[in-house]
């Protein structure tokens, strides 16, 4: 995963200058040993420089975080904190940042040695409120060494997720299909979320591709392939082409990534894809997803927004699907009912063409694109990665701005089922809890498009966090609510 930012976390002890220097620099000390102890060493930085009690220890601070290399930073009050000098340290360091605090160590050390830090932190989130400076508090910001040493590593992905954005660049090709209006979007949102934009023509994309014709790194591309799909290579004929396409993308993403970081496509795979290409490009999608450069279908850019935002915060792979149909009543009742705590509402299908990576499929084979090849030749819509998604925990979400420009995003967490899906394409059968509800007074109520970011684990935490962070209003991040916790559009009589 070389598309996404390695983190360098400076973490800058304060002291109010009225209170013992050497809480904070004894409680910053034994906070850097238990991350260290627990997590391992080269993800924090410990600040020596000083211990910030005023402007000038500020400047210096934030001089030597920046030397250090330092992209993100936490604010320890080892005491009670300096509210003007920290918070003016939160706002000239341009990274994300997160405040915590220590707690006290024994009822026989609090006179002395009483910091009282939980008092200062109320002060750090009024200051940071008046200068308009965003930063990370955790749910419960006061802890002992250990505690603190949890708080900052659960600020990780949080940190890489808002580090990458404001370093990404987002390649898109072709407009969105014809009667794909869902998957259109105002962009303005990215600008504002520091996101670069490129949008291209299929012609530009289509000129590349011909330019990579005979291209002599093809044949090491298709022997990747071949190795990867094993027994599944079903379509031998077609691996030229699509690691032609592959290379095209590649090259294309490092000659106009410009002066960011990190690249995310939104690509065009119908409905002239395929009679021009000669292939559908699901499958190359899935091999760059892998790799770390998440590639949206039907040029989908909140898609692969949120894609890349998934794979910053879980450092894995992961996908984007339709929610796509329901599961049928006799499916439920075989495989489901009575083996999982879930009712048939509760249950989905999810589903691509072909575009997860294999790795997170329990089987996989190269085949044609079945949909499409209702209306043209079966031959020209080869190259789709087909197999149903690996059973196990997922994240659901997506971050989109909707046609009133505003940023709006969900979360939801469950599970693949290991159900056969008996289907096609790649395909799993989830289960959220309450989807049903969630279905109808999230994704149908907020205008959401039918595409979803998925990520494989339970990531919900960071990523309400994140959306949190880049200035998504709380009451805009819906949620799959509880039974019981009535949805603000929910009738109440059912």
């Amino acid at each position: 995963m070389n598309n996404i930012p390695e983190l360098k976390i400076g973490v800058v002890a304060v002291s109010r200058d009225c209170f013992p220097e050497s809480l904070s620099v004894n409680r910053r000390r034994a906070l850097i040993d238990a991350y260290t102890a627990k997590y391992g060493e080269g993800t924090v930085y410990e600040c020596p420089v000083c211990i910030v009690e005023s402007e000038i220890h500020m400047v210096q601070a934030l001089e030597d975080v920046k030397r250090a290399g330092c992209n993100a930073l936490v604010v320890y009050l080892g005491n009670f904190g300096p509210e003007i000098a920290e918070t003016l340290l939160a706002k000239h360091f341009e990274g994300p940042k997160m405040f915590i605090a220590a707690a006290e160590e024994s009822q026989n050390d609090l006179v002395q040695g009483r910091g009282d830090a939980y008092c200062g932190m109320l002060n750090a989130s009024y200051n940071l409120k008046l200068r308009g400076v965003r930063a990370y508090i955790p749910e419960y910001p006061v802890g002992t060494a250990e505690e603190c040493a949890d708080m900052i590593h659960e600020f990780e992905p949080i940190a890489r997720a808002v580090v990458g954005l404001s370093s990404l660049k987002i390649i898109s090709f072709g407009p969105r299909p014809l009667n794909f209006l869902a998957c259109n979007a105002p962009i303005q949102q990215l600008y504002n979320l520091g996101v670069e934009i490129e949008e291209n023509s299929e012609l530009d994309l289509f000129e590349a591709f011909h330019r990579h014709g005979g291209d002599e790194r093809i044949p090491a591309v298709v022997k990747e392939m071949e190795e990867e799909l094993g027994a599944g290579n079903r379509k031998p004929e077609i691996l030229a082409k699509l690691a032609q396409y592959e290379l095209t993308l590649k090259d294309w993403a490092e000659e106009h990534r410009g002066y960011r970081k990190y690249v995310a496509i939104a690509g065009k795979c119908w409905p002239a894809f395929q009679t021009q290409f000669g292939f559908v490009p699901c499958y190359v999608n899935s091999r760059l997803t892998a790799q770390g450069i998440p590639v949206s279908c039907e040029v989908d850019i909140y898609g692969c927004l949120s894609e890349f935002i998934g794979t910053a915060v879980s450092r894995d792979a992961v996908t984007l699907l339709d929610i796509n149909n329901t599961v049928p009543a006799d499916m439920y009742r075989e495989s489901i009912e009575g083996k999982f705590p879930y009712t048939q509402k509760d249950t989905f299908m999810g589903f691509h063409c072909g575009n997860t990576a294999s790795s997170k499929l329990s089987f996989c084979e190269m085949k044609y694109q079945m949909i499409m090849a209702r209306t043209l030749p079966e031959e020209v819509t080869q190259g789709t990665l087909e197999g149903d998604i690996i059973p196990g925990d997922i994240t659901f979400f997506r971050l989109q701005s909707t046609s009133d420009n505003i940023l709006r995003a969900y979360v939801a967490q469950g599970e693949v089922l290991p159900v056969a899906t008996r289907s096609f394409g790649s395909i799993g059968v989830f289960a959220i809890p309450e989807m049903g509800r969630f279905y109808r007074h999230v994704l149908i109520e907020k205008n959401y498009p039918h595409h979803g970011a998925v990520a494989f684990g339970h990531y919900g935490k960071a990523l309400f966090e994140v959306f949190k962070y880049i200035g998504v209003d709380v009451k805009e991040i819906g949620y799959n609510q509880p039974a019981g916790v009535r949805y603000p559009t929910e009738n109440p009589w059912g």
